[in-house]
Protein backbone atom coordinates (compact mmCIF):
# COMPACT_ATOMS: atom_id res chain seq x y z
CA UNK A 1 0.00 0.00 0.00
CA UNK A 2 1.18 3.66 -0.64
CA UNK A 3 2.75 5.89 1.64
CA UNK A 4 0.81 8.93 2.33
CA UNK A 5 2.11 12.32 0.45
CA UNK A 6 0.72 14.85 -0.88
CA UNK A 7 0.39 13.66 -5.08
CA UNK A 8 -1.60 16.50 -5.97
CA UNK A 9 1.41 18.82 -5.32
CA UNK A 10 3.70 17.13 -7.57
CA UNK A 11 1.25 16.42 -9.78
CA UNK A 12 1.26 12.42 -9.99
CA UNK A 13 -2.11 10.59 -9.65
CA UNK A 14 -3.11 9.83 -5.54
CA UNK A 15 -4.06 6.49 -6.92
CA UNK A 16 -0.81 3.63 -6.19
CA UNK A 17 -1.00 0.19 -5.01
CA UNK A 18 1.40 -1.50 -2.49
CA UNK A 19 1.92 -4.83 -1.15
CA UNK A 20 -1.99 -5.48 -1.32
CA UNK A 21 -4.07 -2.27 -2.87
CA UNK A 22 -4.55 1.27 -2.88
CA UNK A 23 -4.48 2.60 1.00
CA UNK A 24 -4.73 6.44 1.80
CA UNK A 25 -6.17 8.53 5.03
CA UNK A 26 -9.64 8.76 4.64
CA UNK A 27 -10.64 12.99 3.59
CA UNK A 28 -7.15 13.48 2.50
CA UNK A 29 -5.73 10.96 -0.08
CA UNK A 30 -9.11 8.55 -0.25
CA UNK A 31 -11.54 11.14 -0.75
CA UNK A 32 -14.81 10.36 -3.18
CA UNK A 33 -12.67 11.90 -6.08
CA UNK A 34 -9.87 9.72 -6.07
CA UNK A 35 -11.91 7.01 -5.71
CA UNK A 36 -13.78 7.96 -8.65
CA UNK A 37 -10.02 7.89 -9.91
CA UNK A 38 -9.33 4.63 -9.30
CA UNK A 39 -12.29 2.83 -10.22
CA UNK A 40 -13.13 4.68 -14.04
CA UNK A 41 -9.39 3.33 -14.30
CA UNK A 42 -10.26 -0.10 -12.90
CA UNK A 43 -13.17 -0.21 -15.37
CA UNK A 44 -11.31 0.96 -18.30
CA UNK A 45 -8.58 -1.89 -17.18
CA UNK A 46 -11.55 -4.61 -17.13
CA UNK A 47 -12.99 -3.46 -20.58
CA UNK A 48 -10.19 -3.90 -21.87
CA UNK A 49 -9.89 -7.39 -21.18
CA UNK A 50 -13.39 -8.48 -22.06
CA UNK A 51 -16.62 -6.98 -24.14
CA UNK A 52 -19.38 -7.63 -21.03
CA UNK A 53 -17.60 -7.79 -17.59
CA UNK A 54 -18.91 -8.52 -14.51
CA UNK A 55 -17.24 -7.08 -11.37
CA UNK A 56 -18.37 -7.99 -7.44
CA UNK A 57 -18.06 -4.99 -4.95
CA UNK A 58 -17.21 -5.77 -1.74
CA UNK A 59 -16.66 -3.58 1.42
CA UNK A 60 -15.65 -3.71 5.60
CA UNK A 61 -17.09 -2.23 8.60
CA UNK A 62 -14.83 1.23 8.11
CA UNK A 63 -16.19 4.41 7.87
CA UNK A 64 -18.52 5.56 4.72
CA UNK A 65 -17.67 1.82 3.19
CA UNK A 66 -21.44 1.73 1.77
CA UNK A 67 -20.64 5.03 0.52
CA UNK A 68 -17.75 4.32 -1.46
CA UNK A 69 -19.63 0.81 -2.44
CA UNK A 70 -22.23 2.76 -4.16
CA UNK A 71 -20.23 4.99 -5.97
CA UNK A 72 -17.94 2.31 -7.31
CA UNK A 73 -21.50 0.21 -8.46
CA UNK A 74 -22.59 3.51 -10.22
CA UNK A 75 -18.87 3.77 -12.04
CA UNK A 76 -18.79 0.38 -13.24
CA UNK A 77 -22.32 0.54 -14.35
CA UNK A 78 -21.50 3.97 -16.49
CA UNK A 79 -18.47 2.00 -18.14
CA UNK A 80 -20.74 -0.90 -19.34
CA UNK A 81 -19.61 -2.80 -16.12
CA UNK A 82 -22.26 -5.23 -14.61
CA UNK A 83 -21.43 -4.77 -10.71
CA UNK A 84 -22.58 -7.19 -7.95
CA UNK A 85 -22.87 -5.41 -4.05
CA UNK A 86 -22.06 -7.08 -1.19
CA UNK A 87 -25.53 -7.04 0.96
CA UNK A 88 -23.49 -6.58 4.31
CA UNK A 89 -19.63 -6.03 4.79
CA UNK A 90 -18.21 -9.17 3.95
CA UNK A 91 -14.75 -11.07 4.59
CA UNK A 92 -11.83 -10.93 1.73
CA UNK A 93 -11.66 -14.48 1.86
CA UNK A 94 -15.52 -14.76 0.80
CA UNK A 95 -15.41 -12.29 -2.24
CA UNK A 96 -12.23 -13.88 -3.51
CA UNK A 97 -14.15 -17.53 -3.47
CA UNK A 98 -17.46 -15.39 -4.77
CA UNK A 99 -15.01 -14.63 -7.87
CA UNK A 100 -13.68 -18.06 -8.00
CA UNK A 101 -16.92 -19.90 -7.76
CA UNK A 102 -18.52 -17.13 -9.81
CA UNK A 103 -16.52 -17.01 -12.65
CA UNK A 104 -16.43 -13.37 -12.26
CA UNK A 105 -14.13 -11.22 -13.94
CA UNK A 106 -12.75 -9.51 -10.40
CA UNK A 107 -13.40 -7.74 -7.39
CA UNK A 108 -13.36 -4.09 -6.21
CA UNK A 109 -12.91 -4.24 -2.43
CA UNK A 110 -13.43 -0.95 -0.30
CA UNK A 111 -10.97 -2.37 2.73
CA UNK A 112 -8.40 -0.76 4.69
CA UNK A 113 -7.49 -4.22 5.94
CA UNK A 114 -5.36 -3.88 9.17
CA UNK A 115 -4.71 -0.58 8.78
CA UNK A 116 -5.72 2.15 11.85
CA UNK A 117 -9.20 3.48 11.65
CA UNK A 118 -8.40 6.67 10.11
CA UNK A 119 -7.54 5.03 6.95
CA UNK A 120 -9.53 3.28 3.76
CA UNK A 121 -8.36 1.20 1.01
CA UNK A 122 -9.17 -0.47 -2.15
CA UNK A 123 -7.87 -3.89 -3.24
CA UNK A 124 -8.40 -4.68 -6.98
CA UNK A 125 -8.92 -8.70 -7.48
CA UNK A 126 -8.39 -9.91 -10.97
CA UNK A 127 -10.54 -12.75 -12.14
CA UNK A 128 -8.00 -15.43 -11.01
CA UNK A 129 -9.23 -14.65 -7.78
CA UNK A 130 -6.24 -13.50 -5.77
CA UNK A 131 -4.87 -9.82 -5.08
CA UNK A 132 -3.90 -8.11 -8.78
CA UNK A 133 -0.28 -8.46 -10.08
CA UNK A 134 1.84 -5.90 -10.48
CA UNK A 135 1.28 -5.68 -14.55
CA UNK A 136 -2.15 -5.25 -13.39
CA UNK A 137 -1.97 -2.27 -11.07
CA UNK A 138 0.61 -0.36 -13.28
CA UNK A 139 -2.01 -0.55 -15.76
CA UNK A 140 -4.73 0.52 -13.34
CA UNK A 141 -1.93 3.04 -11.93
CA UNK A 142 -0.95 4.33 -15.69
CA UNK A 143 -4.83 5.12 -16.28
CA UNK A 144 -5.53 6.77 -13.32
CA UNK A 145 -2.45 8.99 -13.78
CA UNK A 146 -3.82 9.98 -17.18
CA UNK A 147 -7.27 10.50 -15.90
CA UNK A 148 -5.82 12.19 -13.12
CA UNK A 149 -3.73 14.77 -15.86
CA UNK A 150 -7.15 15.51 -17.51
CA UNK A 151 -8.61 17.11 -14.65
CA UNK A 152 -9.73 14.04 -13.32
CA UNK A 153 -13.18 12.17 -13.62
CA UNK A 154 -16.60 14.19 -12.48
CA UNK A 155 -19.46 13.44 -10.64
CA UNK A 156 -22.15 11.74 -12.13
CA UNK A 157 -25.34 13.15 -12.16
CA UNK A 158 -28.19 11.98 -10.01
CA UNK A 159 -30.04 10.47 -13.22
CA UNK A 160 -27.32 7.77 -13.64
CA UNK A 161 -28.01 6.69 -10.15
CA UNK A 162 -27.65 3.04 -10.46
CA UNK A 163 -29.01 -0.34 -8.25
CA UNK A 164 -26.95 -3.32 -8.41
CA UNK A 165 -28.13 -7.25 -8.20
CA UNK A 166 -27.57 -7.92 -4.56
CA UNK A 167 -25.93 -10.83 -3.65
CA UNK A 168 -25.29 -12.03 0.35
CA UNK A 169 -21.47 -14.35 0.09
CA UNK A 170 -22.14 -16.01 3.36
CA UNK A 171 -23.88 -19.15 2.87
CA UNK A 172 -21.59 -20.32 -0.34
CA UNK A 173 -18.19 -19.18 1.42
CA UNK A 174 -18.95 -21.21 5.15
CA UNK A 175 -20.29 -24.35 2.71
CA UNK A 176 -17.03 -24.19 1.30
CA UNK A 177 -14.94 -23.95 4.46
CA UNK A 178 -17.20 -26.96 5.36
CA UNK A 179 -15.27 -28.94 2.92
CA UNK A 180 -11.90 -27.67 3.76
CA UNK A 181 -11.87 -28.57 7.75
CA UNK A 182 -12.99 -31.44 10.03
CA UNK A 183 -15.25 -30.02 11.96
CA UNK A 184 -16.55 -33.50 12.73
CA UNK A 185 -12.45 -33.85 14.63
CA UNK A 186 -13.50 -30.39 16.35
CA UNK A 187 -17.46 -31.32 17.45
CA UNK A 188 -15.36 -34.59 19.35
CA UNK A 189 -12.90 -32.62 21.43
CA UNK A 190 -15.85 -30.86 23.37
CA UNK A 191 -13.04 -27.94 22.93
CA UNK A 192 -14.33 -24.29 23.45
CA UNK A 193 -12.85 -21.62 21.55
CA UNK A 194 -12.95 -18.20 22.40
CA UNK A 195 -13.37 -15.49 18.71
CA UNK A 196 -12.11 -11.89 18.41
CA UNK A 197 -13.66 -10.26 15.14
CA UNK A 198 -12.41 -7.22 16.53
CA UNK A 199 -15.13 -4.96 15.14
CA UNK A 200 -14.38 -6.42 11.58
CA UNK A 201 -15.76 -8.76 8.81
CA UNK A 202 -15.09 -11.61 10.63
CA UNK A 203 -18.19 -11.40 12.99
CA UNK A 204 -21.11 -13.93 11.87
CA UNK A 205 -18.37 -16.18 10.01
CA UNK A 206 -16.12 -17.61 12.28
CA UNK A 207 -18.30 -17.83 15.23
CA UNK A 208 -21.16 -19.09 13.11
CA UNK A 209 -19.49 -21.75 11.50
CA UNK A 210 -17.81 -23.35 14.60
CA UNK A 211 -21.41 -23.06 16.52
CA UNK A 212 -23.16 -24.49 13.22
CA UNK A 213 -21.04 -27.64 13.35
CA UNK A 214 -21.81 -27.87 17.85
CA UNK A 215 -18.35 -26.28 19.02
CA UNK A 216 -18.57 -24.58 21.79
CA UNK A 217 -18.17 -20.98 21.20
CA UNK A 218 -17.97 -17.11 22.87
CA UNK A 219 -17.90 -14.11 20.96
CA UNK A 220 -16.29 -10.90 20.98
CA UNK A 221 -16.29 -7.85 19.38
CA UNK A 222 -18.65 -8.33 16.93
CA UNK A 223 -20.70 -5.29 16.85
CA UNK A 224 -19.40 -2.10 14.21
CA UNK A 225 -17.37 0.21 15.84
CA UNK A 226 -15.18 2.29 12.56
CA UNK A 227 -12.98 3.47 15.37
CA UNK A 228 -12.27 -0.37 16.13
CA UNK A 229 -11.67 0.89 20.09
CA UNK A 230 -9.49 3.55 19.44
CA UNK A 231 -6.86 0.56 18.59
CA UNK A 232 -7.37 -0.90 14.76
CA UNK A 233 -8.67 -4.19 13.54
CA UNK A 234 -5.12 -5.78 13.79
CA UNK A 235 -4.69 -9.22 15.39
CA UNK A 236 -1.35 -7.76 17.34
CA UNK A 237 0.10 -8.81 20.51
CA UNK A 238 -1.13 -5.55 21.91
CA UNK A 239 -4.86 -5.46 20.66
CA UNK A 240 -5.39 -8.96 21.55
CA UNK A 241 -5.78 -8.26 25.07
CA UNK A 242 -9.66 -8.50 25.77
CA UNK A 243 -9.33 -12.47 23.70
CA UNK A 244 -6.35 -13.52 25.83
CA UNK A 245 -8.43 -11.85 29.19
CA UNK A 246 -11.89 -13.58 28.00
CA UNK A 247 -9.50 -17.12 27.17
CA UNK A 248 -8.04 -17.43 30.72
CA UNK A 249 -11.32 -16.71 32.08
CA UNK A 250 -13.31 -19.32 30.30
CA UNK A 251 -10.68 -21.74 30.21
CA UNK A 252 -10.71 -22.25 26.43
CA UNK A 253 -8.67 -24.25 23.97
CA UNK A 254 -7.73 -21.12 22.60
CA UNK A 255 -8.36 -17.73 21.23
CA UNK A 256 -8.74 -17.09 18.10
CA UNK A 257 -9.25 -13.33 15.74
CA UNK A 258 -9.33 -12.46 12.31
CA UNK A 259 -8.73 -8.69 11.36
CA UNK A 260 -10.61 -6.08 9.57
CA UNK A 261 -11.59 -7.45 6.50
CA UNK A 262 -10.86 -11.69 7.84
CA UNK A 263 -8.03 -12.03 6.10
CA UNK A 264 -5.17 -12.42 8.68
CA UNK A 265 -5.48 -14.44 11.58
CA UNK A 266 -4.37 -14.05 15.55
CA UNK A 267 -3.74 -17.03 17.97
CA UNK A 268 -4.06 -16.95 21.69
CA UNK A 269 -2.91 -20.39 23.52
CA UNK A 270 -5.16 -21.46 26.36
CA UNK A 271 -2.65 -20.10 28.92
CA UNK A 272 -3.47 -16.23 27.23
CA UNK A 273 -0.07 -16.27 25.44
CA UNK A 274 0.17 -14.90 22.26
CA UNK A 275 1.30 -16.99 19.30
CA UNK A 276 3.48 -16.24 16.82
CA UNK A 277 1.83 -16.25 13.34
CA UNK A 278 5.34 -17.82 12.09
CA UNK A 279 5.20 -20.34 14.25
CA UNK A 280 1.38 -20.95 13.52
CA UNK A 281 2.29 -21.30 9.59
CA UNK A 282 5.10 -23.89 10.23
CA UNK A 283 2.81 -25.78 12.42
CA UNK A 284 -0.19 -25.61 10.04
CA UNK A 285 2.12 -26.96 7.48
CA UNK A 286 3.46 -30.07 9.27
CA UNK A 287 -0.47 -30.77 10.32
CA UNK A 288 -1.92 -30.28 6.93
CA UNK A 289 1.35 -33.03 5.36
CA UNK A 290 0.25 -35.14 7.56
CA UNK A 291 -3.33 -35.36 7.69
CA UNK A 292 -4.36 -34.36 4.46
CA UNK A 293 -1.55 -36.72 3.08
CA UNK A 294 -0.37 -33.90 0.86
CA UNK A 295 3.35 -34.62 -0.33
CA UNK A 296 3.60 -30.82 -1.47
CA UNK A 297 5.89 -28.16 -0.79
CA UNK A 298 5.14 -25.13 1.24
CA UNK A 299 5.69 -21.24 0.74
CA UNK A 300 6.97 -18.16 2.21
CA UNK A 301 7.89 -14.32 1.73
CA UNK A 302 11.27 -13.66 1.82
CA UNK A 303 10.43 -11.93 5.68
CA UNK A 304 8.70 -15.02 6.83
CA UNK A 305 10.63 -17.69 9.90
CA UNK A 306 12.75 -20.63 8.26
CA UNK A 307 10.89 -22.74 10.48
CA UNK A 308 8.71 -23.12 7.32
CA UNK A 309 11.13 -24.47 5.53
CA UNK A 310 12.90 -26.44 8.31
CA UNK A 311 9.02 -28.23 8.68
CA UNK A 312 8.88 -28.54 5.39
CA UNK A 313 12.51 -30.69 4.92
CA UNK A 314 11.45 -32.69 7.70
CA UNK A 315 8.74 -33.69 5.61
CA UNK A 316 10.75 -34.34 2.77
CA UNK A 317 9.84 -31.55 0.85
CA UNK A 318 11.23 -27.89 -0.47
CA UNK A 319 10.15 -24.14 0.08
CA UNK A 320 9.54 -21.59 -2.46
CA UNK A 321 10.34 -18.09 -0.84
CA UNK A 322 8.92 -15.05 -2.62
CA UNK A 323 9.10 -11.81 -2.34
CA UNK A 324 6.12 -9.69 0.20
CA UNK A 325 2.82 -9.51 -1.03
CA UNK A 326 0.44 -12.59 -1.18
CA UNK A 327 -0.35 -12.19 -4.73
CA UNK A 328 3.14 -14.27 -5.37
CA UNK A 329 1.78 -17.22 -2.86
CA UNK A 330 -1.66 -17.40 -5.06
CA UNK A 331 0.09 -17.69 -7.80
CA UNK A 332 1.35 -20.96 -6.56
CA UNK A 333 -1.73 -21.92 -4.73
CA UNK A 334 -3.21 -22.10 -8.67
CA UNK A 335 -0.66 -23.40 -9.94
CA UNK A 336 -1.70 -26.19 -7.23
CA UNK A 337 2.63 -26.49 -6.05
CA UNK A 338 1.98 -25.90 -2.55
CA UNK A 339 0.57 -27.90 0.59
CA UNK A 340 0.12 -24.44 1.91
CA UNK A 341 1.77 -20.62 1.71
CA UNK A 342 1.87 -17.64 4.07
CA UNK A 343 3.54 -14.62 5.37
CA UNK A 344 4.38 -13.71 8.84
CA UNK A 345 2.07 -10.73 8.91
CA UNK A 346 -0.77 -13.11 9.37
CA UNK A 347 -1.89 -14.77 6.43
CA UNK A 348 -1.82 -17.71 4.89
CA UNK A 349 -4.21 -20.43 2.51
CA UNK A 350 -3.70 -23.55 1.55
CA UNK A 351 -4.00 -25.99 -1.43
CA UNK A 352 -7.60 -26.24 -3.02
CA UNK A 353 -8.96 -22.86 -1.90
CA UNK A 354 -8.94 -19.34 -2.69
CA UNK A 355 -5.30 -17.80 -3.92
CA UNK A 356 -6.09 -15.13 -1.41
CA UNK A 357 -5.00 -15.07 2.34
CA UNK A 358 -8.08 -16.61 4.78
CA UNK A 359 -8.30 -15.44 8.37
CA UNK A 360 -11.23 -17.32 9.27
CA UNK A 361 -9.60 -20.64 7.44
CA UNK A 362 -6.34 -20.29 9.35
CA UNK A 363 -7.99 -20.00 12.84
CA UNK A 364 -10.52 -23.08 12.38
CA UNK A 365 -7.30 -25.03 10.96
CA UNK A 366 -5.28 -24.29 14.15
CA UNK A 367 -8.79 -24.89 15.94
CA UNK A 368 -8.89 -28.34 13.96
CA UNK A 369 -5.07 -29.12 14.41
CA UNK A 370 -5.32 -28.81 18.33
CA UNK A 371 -8.39 -31.14 18.73
CA UNK A 372 -6.88 -33.56 16.74
CA UNK A 373 -3.69 -33.14 18.88
CA UNK A 374 -4.82 -32.52 22.30
CA UNK A 375 -2.21 -30.46 22.68
CA UNK A 376 -2.00 -26.75 23.52
CA UNK A 377 -0.43 -24.73 20.60
CA UNK A 378 2.89 -23.84 22.89
CA UNK A 379 3.63 -27.72 23.28
CA UNK A 380 2.82 -28.50 19.91
CA UNK A 381 5.67 -25.47 18.49
CA UNK A 382 8.31 -26.97 21.01
CA UNK A 383 7.81 -30.70 19.47
CA UNK A 384 8.11 -29.00 16.28
CA UNK A 385 11.11 -27.35 17.59
CA UNK A 386 12.20 -30.94 18.38
CA UNK A 387 11.29 -32.48 15.43
CA UNK A 388 13.57 -30.23 13.35
CA UNK A 389 16.71 -30.23 15.81
CA UNK A 390 16.74 -26.38 16.39
CA UNK A 391 14.35 -23.48 17.78
CA UNK A 392 13.62 -20.23 15.85
CA UNK A 393 12.49 -17.31 16.93
CA UNK A 394 11.34 -14.51 15.05
CA UNK A 395 10.81 -10.72 15.25
CA UNK A 396 9.52 -7.62 13.04
CA UNK A 397 10.12 -4.37 14.18
CA UNK A 398 8.91 -1.41 13.11
CA UNK A 399 11.46 1.87 12.78
CA UNK A 400 9.97 4.75 12.18
CA UNK A 401 13.16 6.72 10.44
CA UNK A 402 13.08 10.65 9.36
CA UNK A 403 14.22 11.12 5.85
CA UNK A 404 18.18 11.48 6.66
CA UNK A 405 18.11 8.07 8.68
CA UNK A 406 16.03 6.42 5.72
CA UNK A 407 18.45 7.29 3.36
CA UNK A 408 21.25 6.09 5.49
CA UNK A 409 19.45 2.90 6.20
CA UNK A 410 18.72 2.54 1.84
CA UNK A 411 22.79 2.94 1.72
CA UNK A 412 23.68 0.47 4.13
CA UNK A 413 20.91 -2.19 2.41
CA UNK A 414 22.91 -2.11 -0.35
CA UNK A 415 26.42 -3.17 1.27
CA UNK A 416 28.16 -6.16 0.21
CA UNK A 417 30.30 -6.83 3.74
CA UNK A 418 31.76 -9.82 4.34
CA UNK A 419 31.67 -9.33 8.00
CA UNK A 420 28.33 -7.49 9.57
CA UNK A 421 27.18 -6.93 13.08
CA UNK A 422 30.39 -9.06 14.31
CA UNK A 423 28.87 -12.25 12.07
CA UNK A 424 30.20 -13.59 8.72
CA UNK A 425 27.62 -12.93 6.04
CA UNK A 426 26.91 -16.23 4.51
CA UNK A 427 24.82 -15.00 1.38
CA UNK A 428 22.69 -11.51 0.57
CA UNK A 429 19.69 -11.74 -0.95
CA UNK A 430 17.47 -8.83 -2.67
CA UNK A 431 14.25 -10.70 -3.71
CA UNK A 432 12.81 -7.88 -1.39
CA UNK A 433 14.60 -5.13 0.41
CA UNK A 434 17.96 -6.79 1.77
CA UNK A 435 17.82 -10.15 3.33
CA UNK A 436 21.52 -11.29 5.39
CA UNK A 437 22.06 -14.45 6.23
CA UNK A 438 24.72 -15.10 8.52
CA UNK A 439 27.04 -18.37 9.00
CA UNK A 440 25.51 -19.15 12.52
CA UNK A 441 22.09 -19.73 11.29
CA UNK A 442 20.52 -16.32 12.08
CA UNK A 443 19.49 -14.29 9.49
CA UNK A 444 18.05 -10.33 9.45
CA UNK A 445 16.02 -8.37 6.59
CA UNK A 446 15.92 -4.74 5.97
CA UNK A 447 12.99 -3.76 4.02
CA UNK A 448 10.98 -0.52 3.30
CA UNK A 449 7.14 -0.98 4.63
CA UNK A 450 4.61 -1.19 1.57
CA UNK A 451 1.83 -0.14 3.64
CA UNK A 452 3.23 2.33 6.75
CA UNK A 453 5.92 5.11 6.25
CA UNK A 454 8.41 3.19 8.17
CA UNK A 455 11.56 0.70 7.67
CA UNK A 456 10.64 -2.45 8.54
CA UNK A 457 13.87 -5.27 10.22
CA UNK A 458 13.08 -8.60 10.51
CA UNK A 459 15.49 -10.93 12.83
CA UNK A 460 15.38 -14.61 13.41
CA UNK A 461 17.80 -16.50 15.63
CA UNK A 462 18.01 -19.65 17.47
CA UNK A 463 16.50 -17.68 20.80
CA UNK A 464 14.61 -15.36 22.26
CA UNK A 465 17.35 -13.53 23.92
CA UNK A 466 19.84 -14.04 20.67
CA UNK A 467 16.75 -12.94 18.19
CA UNK A 468 16.51 -10.00 21.06
CA UNK A 469 20.63 -9.62 20.97
CA UNK A 470 20.71 -9.24 17.16
CA UNK A 471 17.21 -7.04 16.78
CA UNK A 472 19.43 -4.34 18.78
CA UNK A 473 22.64 -4.71 17.22
CA UNK A 474 20.96 -4.64 13.68
CA UNK A 475 19.05 -1.58 15.03
CA UNK A 476 21.50 -0.01 16.19
CA UNK A 477 23.84 -0.42 13.05
CA UNK A 478 20.71 0.74 11.15
CA UNK A 479 20.08 4.48 12.78
CA UNK A 480 24.21 4.85 13.24
CA UNK A 481 24.94 7.79 11.04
Amino acid sequence: MATPTNAAADGRSPVKFGTSGWRGLIADEFTFANVRLAVTAIAEHVKSKTKQPKILVGYDTRFYSEEFSQLAVEILEHHGVTALLCETFTPTPAVAYEIQRSKLDGAVNFTASHNPAQYHGLKFSSSDAGPALPEVTRDIEARSAKLYAAGGVPALGHHEKTKAQIVNLRAEYLKRIGELVRFDVLAKSKAKFVVDALHGCGAGYLDKVLADHGVAVQALRTNRDVLFDGTGPDVSEENLAPLRKAVVESKAAAGLATDGDADRFGIVDRDGSWVAPNHVLALVYDYLVETRGWKLPAARSVATSELVDAAAKAQGQKTYQTPVGFKYIGQLIREDKIALGGEESSGLTIRGHVPEKDGILACLLVAEMMAARGTSISDQVRALFKKVGREYWPVRENLHLNEEQKANAIEKSKTDASTLLGRKVASVDRTDGAKFAFEDGTWMLLRLSGTEPLLRLYVEAESEAATKKLAKDATEWILKG
